[in-house]
């Protein structure tokens, strides 16, 4: 198996094979895609953000040309009337510190992809098809369950447990009531995998105003609301299956074959 290209290589290559500029993220997943990389961690568009930003900043000669709020391409394939820099920053950094409270988020992720044999599931998730995956059972925040799409409850987590508040909530008097659910954690994904401290205390208004009212619209969904709430880029991560579950289904085929072939 070939080894993986390095990183600035790899994001130099996947904008040399675009046709029209692209976003950090979709850079990201290009190079998933490709197989330019397999190890990319756990958060790799915040990966791809750093290179790309650190090199417009200190490189005089940099190859590389923003043309929007987290839109890069190569500056030998975009137009001489291009803007040449758009307020550089480093796009993952600076959505981190405007998302608020809400450092990580995912949505409507399914009870049945969950194993609740423990009292400490594993919620796997990814930033990204082909990244690593991330165990949130000790994320901390808010959640929602929904029967289809209908909210039948919310509840709040403080303290790094997630995973054992919803495995609590397959035992009790609403475990026959929900299927799906999302939620909203303040602890943020490092590159390892690894979730960061739970943040401080220290909270200003306007930011306590501004996630709550993203978490109003981003868990209920009202059809009024044609965007996001102020200032919510958290990321999202996509649920992952529980590989146990599966290990488990082939154990529970292969012992009932078993019983099969002794009664015959």
């Amino acid at each position: 198996m070939a080894a993986d290209m390095p990183w600035r290589r790899a994001v130099e290559t996947v904008l040399s094979e675009a046709d029209t500029p692209m976003r950090y993220d979709e850079i990201a997943q290009a190079i998933i895609d490709t197989g330019y990389r397999v190890s990319v961690g756990a958060t790799p568009a915040a990966t791809v953000s750093a290179i790309l930003s650190e090199s417009i900043r200190k490189e005089r000669k940099t190859p590389f040309v923003k043309v929007d709020r987290g839109v890069y391409a190569l500056r030998s394939t975009v137009a001489a009337t291009t803007p040449d820099a758009v307020a550089e920053s480093d796009e993952a950094v600076e959505d981190a510190r405007e998302m608020g409270l809400i450092n990580a988020f995912g949505m409507y992720w399914n009870r049945a992809s969950v194993r609740w044999k423990t009292n400490m599931p594993s919620l796997y998730g990814v930033q990204q098809f082909g990244s690593t995956p991330v165990n949130f059972t000790a994320q901390a925040g808010v959640y929602l369950l929904y029967d289809g799409r209908t909210v039948v409850y919310v509840g709040k987590v403080t303290e790094p447990r997630m995973g054992l508040r919803l495995f609590e909530h397959t035992r009790d008097r609403l475990s026959g009531r929900w299927d799906r659910f999302s939620w909203f954690g303040v602890r943020a994904v490092r590159d390892s995998g690894e979730l960061s401290p739970l943040p401080s205390a220290e909270i200003a208004v306007s930011t306590l105003i501004a996630t709550m009212e993203a978490l109003l619209i981003e868990g209920l969904e009202p059809p009024q609301n044609r965007r996001q709430g102020d200032g919510f880029n958290a990321v999202e991560f996509l649920q992952v299956t529980d590989p146990q579950i599966e290990r488990d289904n082939k154990k529970d085929l292969l012992a009932e074959m078993s019983r099969t072939v002794g009664l015959s």
